[in-house]
């Protein structure tokens, strides 16, 4: 597009040139014809749009989404056609609270209230992508910030809403796998109304508080402590 504007500049001036000053007559022709040549290859090259593997193009005219998606490879379009080009491969978003593992700098970890009012932390990877076909209603209704606008979001406030029918303890250890799935279940149908397929949700890892912490590791110590006393016993 701004070649075109450069080459319609030059014309203008190529004209304005063979107009007022007769004896610039054939400069002025030889800048119009420069100025016709940039518009034309500026038209040539914005009509030609390559969309790269793992991606597709979504297109807009004068601000309309249009429903049809580009796909990899080479194509003509029209020049006056803005394409926006999103990643359909898988992404992951972790919120963690190891400093700079997570997408966020510092503590990004969700921190929860259990059944029994406890609060734990927990770290959490989310898979997903962007299903193809949804491209343009995710453009339209969302944007290209859907990460920040759906998916850290929607999980930080489905764990949060999920984490309140379990124990903190059985979180931690018996219960965690049904947890996860109980999230992933929750989140899966959001995400596709979304446009999003939710591929797999990870919980990484659950910090309990010290108190909980100290209590675990003291009834650990005591069955440690009644088994070495039954094994002196027996003998």
């Amino acid at each position: 597009m701004a070649l075109i504007i450069i080459g319609l500049l030059v014309l203008i001036t190529g004209a304005v040139i063979a107009r007022n000053q007769s004896s610039f007559q054939r400069l002025g022709k030889f800048i119009k014809l420069a100025g016709i040549g940039l518009m034309l290859i500026g038209v040539l090259m914005a009509s030609i749009v390559q969309i790269e593997a793992g991606q597709v193009g979504v297109k807009s005219l004068f601000g309309k989404v249009q429903n049809d998606v580009l796909k990899s490879g080479l194509h003509f379009i029209n020049p006056m056609v803005v394409v926006t080009r999103l990643d359909i491969k898988t992404q992951n978003y972790t919120m963690s609270g190891v400093h700079d593992e997570g997408e966020k700098t510092g503590d990004d970890a969700i921190r929860v209230l259990t059944a029994d009012g406890l609060e734990v932390t927990i770290d959490l990877t989310v898979l997903f992508r962007l299903t193809e076909a949804d491209a343009p209603m995710l453009v339209k209704e969302t944007g290209v910030n859907y990460v920040d606008k759906i998916v850290r979001p929607l999980t930080r406030t489905k764990i949060r809403d999920n984490s309140v029918y379990y124990d903190a303890v059985a979180l931690y250890s018996t219960k965690r796998d049904e947890f996860q799935n109980r999230i992933f279940k929750s989140i899966e149908n959001d995400f596709k109304n979304r446009g999003l397929f939710l591929e797999q949700l990870l919980v990484r890892n659950i910090t309990l508080p010290q108190s909980v912490k100290a209590t675990i590791e003291g009834k650990i110590n005591a069955e440690q402590e009644a088994q070495k006393m039954q094994f002196v016993l027996q003998k």
